[in-house]
């Protein structure tokens, strides 16, 4: 059995050689960590150990796709650890009549969140990257508040605060969940009380008026011939990249000048007063009009999925690289306010639900906020 110090690459490329069932590759860091390759190319994680009774046993950590060779080293530590002191990670005691969190997760929390949640699949990678891999052979009412610090510290190295915090929310949602519906032995939720990392990872991005018309000169030399129109339709409107790019033509009443979302990130629709630009434009691709999507991909018909490759292209070309596709939303918003616009108006138009989420993404210029302090001497001129 070969032993050695692993590494992700080796691990990315570990191959069975023709006529060998299987190999384990064992991890010289960890003692009991191994890795089984099989000739279809599936790679699972195990560690081998002496139980109490001095019983050797060999259990699954899981897939190697999924757990990264650190991720599968902490979870094998943290495993052998338990069993130095005299437990058995792996032992399923019937008088504990809690589920695991896997089986939590695949039962109740995925089928649930897939009825309402648009993002479910995020969530499904969350419970599958972070989650399960330290917690889904636990039954949930073994889960301790230290569990959870635990895998807040060994994610601390490699992930931004605010990665983790997500993590962490959706694990106090699921404990939520499960009390709520009375799941049997599931009684408390190990994340209460565990603060949240401040995340200082925001960055906010605004184009100035000279880097629109870089962007704009650039998309309009794109091999993407609906990029230009894409763009435009973002900054007009201040929508979010799927809106635009899901939008139907029955979604636009041009004699109202008006486009209705049908579905936003609130899960409610909204309507967007359509500019003269923005109209302009809905007009000239109307007269194209090949498909029921009004930015459809040209060569499927059908709406893109992504448009980042050719939208990465022209932000480079315009020396914009790092400026996100949203960032035009929030330019949207901070060319609005900078016109003079209320935020009540720039609210509205970006469908925000909270004032508070408007005053973050407006960035008042100085010389709107000294025309708004010149209305005082013009109110009482006598000042002066």
């Amino acid at each position: 059995m070969p032993k050695l110090n692993l590494t992700q690459s080796f691990v990315n490329k570990a191959k069975v050689e023709e006529g060998i069932t299987s190999v384990d590759y064992y991890d010289e860091r960890i003692p009991g960590l191994l890795m089984k390759v099989l000739p279809s190319g599936r790679k699972t994680y195990y560690i081998r150990y002496k139980d109490k009774r001095k019983v050797s046993s060999q259990k699954k950590l899981g897939n190697a796709v999924i757990l990264t060779l650190s991720d599968a080293r902490a979870l094998a530590r943290r495993k052998l650890a338990e069993i130095a002191m005299g437990a058995d990670p792996f032992s399923l005691i019937q008088s504990n009549p809690s589920p695991t969190l896997e089986k939590f997760a695949a039962s109740d929390y995925i089928p649930y969140v897939k009825t309402y949640k648009k993002s479910w699949e995020m969530d499904i990678s969350r419970i599958r990257n972070h989650l399960l891999p330290y917690f889904g052979a636990m039954r949930m009412s073994d889960i301790e508040k230290r569990d959870v610090v635990q895998l807040i510290n060994d994610k601390l190295p490699s992930y931004k605060p605010g990665s983790i915090n997500r993590v962490i929310i959706l694990l106090r949602y699921m404990f939520n969940l499960a009390i709520k519906w009375e799941v049997e032995g599931v009684s408390r939720n190990p994340t209460a009380g565990i603060p949240l990392l401040k995340e200082d990872n925001h960055v906010e991005r605004f184009l100035s008026s000279e880097e629109a018309k870089a962007l704009l000169i650039a998309i309009k030399n794109s091999k993407n011939p609906m990029l230009r129109h894409i763009i435009s339709m973002l900054i007009l409107t201040g929508a979010r990249k799927r809106e635009v790019l899901d939008a139907k033509w029955e979604d636009f009443d041009m004699e109202r000048n008006i486009w209705r979302i049908p579905t936003t990130k609130a899960g409610k629709a909204r309507i967007v007063p359509l500019s003269d630009a923005a109209s302009a434009l809905l007009i000239k691709l109307r007269q194209k009009k090949r498909c029921a999507h009004a930015f459809a991909n040209p060569a499927t018909l059908k709406p893109y999925s992504s448009v980042y490759y050719s939208w990465h292209t022209a932000r480079k070309e315009a020396g914009l690289n790092d400026v996100r596709v949203h960032d035009l939303r929030h330019s949207f918003a901070s060319f609005l306010v900078n016109a003079g616009r209320s935020l009540y108006e720039v609210q509205t138009l970006l469908g925000h639900t909270q004032i508070k989420t408007t005053q973050r993404y407006a960035h008042l210029s100085t010389t709107s906020l000294r025309s708004a302090s010149n209305e005082i001497s013009l109110a009482v001129p006598e000042l002066i």
